[in-house]
């Protein structure tokens, strides 16, 4: 049994996550953006009855994040992110800041307040939800991408920095999803249609620009959860994990043929 604290369990993956992990035995806290969505979990635990608790843990809030400080984390898994859109030419810089203080700034910071006390513990294990969009980029998506790139240099650097410090047994782990049907990309397709339709460079493919994007993720996106669910399992279970957990595997596989094509 794993103390587990993950982020963004709110909705989507991270909600279905911290309950597939209480329920192999993990005491699991499952922390999320708003006390409302804490309380909704709270009580559909009473039907379950699992080693789950949920709090607000808003990482934008320095507050929150130090309420961790006393807690004994096993693992801690950034979960967490929010997502932006439109085109770099045009797009408010503020869309960019906001993107990378929720996905990148924030969570290093809770990163580094739980390492304190794993490292004087001497073990622990840190993961990193980062995305295949991390690994290519997505036209109209830069805001969101750019923070998962952010998190692929970032997670496999302190992974060996941490190995560094004698006899510290830290391992730092990405879990990369693809397309999942949890609503989350048609909200961060969403976001660049309200100001890119008063006034754009693009105002003219507006019509045609908002299919593609719907479109691609409507062919790619899975509805079935449990094979991105069992990757945050391994993630926290591997007696030796790997740097990387992806899936589904058919995307990483795509991915990896494009980027080989995009390089030529």
């Amino acid at each position: 049994m794993k103390k587990i604290l993950i982020t963004g369990c709110g909705s989507g993956l991270g909600r279905e996550a911290a309950f597939a992990l209480a329920n192999r035995g993990h005491y699991v806290y499952a922390t999320t953006h708003t006390t409302e969505q804490a309380n909704r979990i709270n009580t559909l635990n009473k039907k379950y009855n699992l080693p789950l608790e949920a709090f607000k843990l808003d990482v934008l809030h320095s507050d929150d994040r130090l309420m961790v400080a006393d807690l004994e984390i096993d693992v801690l898994i950034n979960n967490s992110a929010i997502g932006n859109s439109g085109s770099v030419a045009e797009i408010d810089i503020n869309a960019y800041r906001d993107t990378f203080e929720t996905n990148v700034f924030c969570p290093i910071e809770l990163t580094q307040i739980v390492l304190k006390q794993m490292i004087a513990r001497k073990k622990g294990r840190i993961i990193f939800v980062s995305s295949l969009a991390g690994l290519t980029p997505i036209p109209f998506l830069s805001p969101y991408c750019a923070t998962k790139f952010a998190l692929e240099a970032i997670a496999p650097s302190l992974n060996e920095e941490l190995k560094e410090l004698k006899n510290v047994h830290i391992p730092v782990i990405l879990i990369e999803p693809g397309s999942y049907a949890t609503g989350f990309n048609q909200k961060n397709i969403a976001k660049q249609f309200n100001w890119m339709k008063i006034n754009s460079y693009f105002k003219a493919n507006l019509r045609s620009l908002e299919r593609k994007q719907y479109v691609y993720f409507k062919l790619t996106e899975s509805s079935n959860f449990d094979s991105i669910i069992n990757k945050y399992i391994k993630a926290v279970e591997d007696k030796h994990p790997r740097e990387r957990y992806i899936s589904p595997s058919s995307q990483g596989a795509f991915i990896k043929v494009k980027n080989i094509f995009m390089r030529r």
